[in-house]
């Protein structure tokens, strides 16, 4: 669905995903994920992926519906192997050096009910069975972009006293102005916003605290080891030929990978959680020696326990993200149900896999020298938000020192 008031803006956004989010270059290969409901938006896309060079363009729909219906009453033994054909499509297309977007448009309440095992189970299996695929993302091979593409159950969900299609453009509207697509010159905006993170940057990489402790009145009072050389890293990234592109689009996060063993104490959730379809509200998690030992949640228990049961690595963080609350995304006071705004307006925590870019060397190394620096591996990665407004961050220091990072939910000291 494509408001037609919105229809130059949405082609200038899926040039700003092509060409800056992707950085396409002539001849490459694209492999778009995108939901059937917002298959207009995904032709502009690929239009727009033809007119910049792509060498092939591969769209694989997604639809929650028929998800649904899979993970209802598919037999066990369908997620416990990945089809043949989609394991040779997605490490194929990887191993030829693909661009990969994703377009995330589900409904956020549309797998409701669905046995949590199950996510379980086709985690395990997807990261196996694809794993050419999710290393050349992980380890810098391959480029990578997640996007927004509203669809009318999400946006139902988002603005839910508006009509379906006063919701879609309302959604399709935020959506423009997170990603910055929404004036004369994204491409321009987008230079200018990745710029404006390389000075807390630049500090927080050479300043490397110890540990990170978080405090707030919801009952927060968490401390997190950072590993020796760690890197901070935030408004795009460069794969290891040197392609800087953006992996999230909006993004308004600077984050580093935390040493897997050393975090200790409670965080509480910020804002809910969408995961695979479902909500989880109201949660906390408890730490000890660096591995969720114990959980909470007024909602989606079941599914919380089954983020942790995924592997041994998904009790333990992959990362920890600094995002002030006077984020735009915060300050627009929109709930979006979906993990790629949210985490955008709030500081997070993930559970799983850290990203081998975060300590010196590490796209360099393999899986073991990985997890000799630290840096957690699992099968999964799921980001879940603990910053309020009264949000507390001290960096500390190897000799006892500390310095404040965060006070009253925003950047503080220096780094203000």
């Amino acid at each position: 669905m494509i408001p037609v008031s919105l229809d130059n803006q949405l082609k200038n956004y899926a040039r700003l995903l092509i060409r800056t989010g992707c950085a396409l270059k002539p001849g490459q290969e694209v492999l778009l994920t995108a939901p059937v409901d917002a298959a207009p938006f995904a032709r502009m896309v690929v239009e727009e992926a033809w007119a910049a060079g792509a060498g092939a363009v591969t769209v694989e729909w997604a639809d929650d519906v028929v998800s649904r219906l899979h993970y209802l009453h598919a037999p066990q033994s369908a997620f416990e192997k990945v089809p043949e054909w989609k394991a040779l499509q997605r490490n194929g297309a990887a191993e030829r050096g693909a661009v990969i977007l994703s377009l995330d448009g589900e409904d956020p309440d549309g797998m409701a009910g669905v046995d949590p095992s199950r996510f379980t189970a086709w985690s395990r299996s997807v990261h196996r069975d694809c794993k050419v695929f999710y290393d050349g993302m992980d380890l810098g091979r391959n480029v990578w972009c997640i996007a927004g593409a509203a669809t009318p159950k999400w946006a139902k969900k988002v603005f839910p006293n508006l009509s379906e299609a006063e919701a879609v453009e309302k959604l399709w509207k935020a959506i423009l102005s997170t990603a910055r697509a929404d004036g004369s010159d994204p491409a321009l905006a987008w230079k200018d916003h990745s710029a404006a993170f390389q000075r807390r940057v630049e500090l927080l990489n050479a300043r490397q605290f110890h540990a990170l402790h978080y405090t707030s009145q919801n009952g927060t009072d968490f401390t997190v080891g950072l590993n020796k050389d760690h890197v901070w890293a935030g408004g795009g990234a460069e794969t290891v030929d040197g392609t800087w592109f953006f992996p999230n689009m909006p993004t308004e996060e600077i984050f580093t990978s935390p040493h897997r063993c050393r975090a200790e104490g409670v965080v509480h959730s910020a804002l809910p959680l969408n995961y695979n379809g479902g909500l989880i509200e109201d949660f906390w998690v408890r730490f000890e020696e660096g591995k969720a030992v114990d959980c909470g949640a007024k909602q989606g228990l079941d599914l919380l326990k089954s983020i942790l049961a995924v592997d041994e690595g998904a009790t333990h963080l992959g990362e920890v993200a600094l995002v002030p609350h006077a984020s735009p995304i915060a300050q627009s006071g929109i709930l979006f149900y979906s993990t790629l705004y949210d985490e955008n307006a709030a500081c997070h925590l993930a559970l799983g896999k850290g990203f081998p870019e975060c300590v010196k060397g590490g796209l360099e190394m393999d899986e073991e020298t990985l997890k000799a620096h630290n840096i957690n591996l699992s099968a999964t990665h799921v980001d879940f938000m603990i910053g309020t407004a009264d949000l507390s961050i001290m960096g500390l220091l190897p000799d006892g020192s500390s310095a404040p990072i965060f006070q009253n939910g925003n950047w503080a000291g220096e780094f203000a």
